[in-house]
């Protein structure tokens, strides 16, 4: 059942003329920050030729890209979660799968399963674009594929954090909003805390991701988007024990 879930949002994702104009405009955007970042590395070639150490292709052009991936991806993933729930409850078309033999759980696993098999291609378009590097360098596959892992361990935790927000509203205006303002305050949290007071951003998913973009694998920064996304996923499960306990 989770499986057939899946399929009918991604099913309901690609058709929709909107989500291929997103898509559109997001892969120029990817393409315009790769190429920035490309002329601005060849820029400073005999700088870098100087130094014995220099940054390659793949840390001054790559590493920058997913980290731009990730500041867009957060901004975009609540429009998507906004709708997972939130727009089919306002539409009455939530009422048919709440009635129906199916548990909380499947529907919230198969609505997260089907929104990240959904952003799976947005994250292999960013390696593509920089394995075009190839072409002229060597790259670090290393780094690149730390960085791809990052960012879908991140995208899952905004999703998961959309699917709860879009759970407790009936406008999916709000759950956007909502679910964009908690990401972003969890960034804030990220930048202004200070380097001693560790806590707190330790709790933070944009602090764990910088260890994967500098192609560092850490299992805490693994165990911690894994129960970041339970956390927010058990949440939404219980959102929904109680919207059709209560028939909301």
């Amino acid at each position: 059942m989770i499986l057939t879930i899946a399929r009918k949002e991604l099913r309901s994702l690609f058709g929709t003329p909107s989500t291929w104009l997103i898509l559109g405009m997001l892969q120029f955007i990817f393409a315009l920050f790769f190429l920035a970042r490309l002329d601005a590395f060849i820029q400073l070639q005999p700088q870098l030729a100087q130094l014995i150490n220099a940054p390659g292709a793949t840390s001054a052009v790559a590493a920058p890209l997913f980290s731009s991936a990730a500041l867009i991806m957060m901004m975009l993933i609540p429009v998507f979660t906004m709708r997972l729930i939130a727009e089919e409850r306002r539409n009455q078309t939530m009422t048919l799968l709440m009635s129906s033999p199916v548990s909380n759980w499947e529907i919230v696993l198969g609505k997260f399963t089907g929104l990240m098999l959904f952003l799976v291609p947005v994250t292999l378009s960013c390696v593509l674009i920089v394995l075009t590097l190839a072409a002229g360098t060597q790259l670090d596959i290393g780094l690149i594929l730390a960085n791809a892992l990052g960012l879908m361990l991140l995208c899952a935790s905004y999703a998961a954090l959309g699917m709860y927000v879009s759970a407790l509203t009936l406008q999916p205006a709000i759950a956007a909003i909502g679910a964009l303002a908690i990401s972003f305050g969890l960034m804030l949290v990220d930048i202004s805390t200070e380097e001693h007071d560790a806590s707190w951003r330790a709790l933070t998913p944009t602090h764990h991701f910088q260890n994967f973009n500098i192609g560092l694998l850490n299992s805490g920064d693994m165990v911690f988007f894994l129960l970041f996304c339970g956390f927010f996923l058990v949440l939404t499960i219980r959102q929904l024990h109680n919207n059709r306990m209560y028939g909301q």
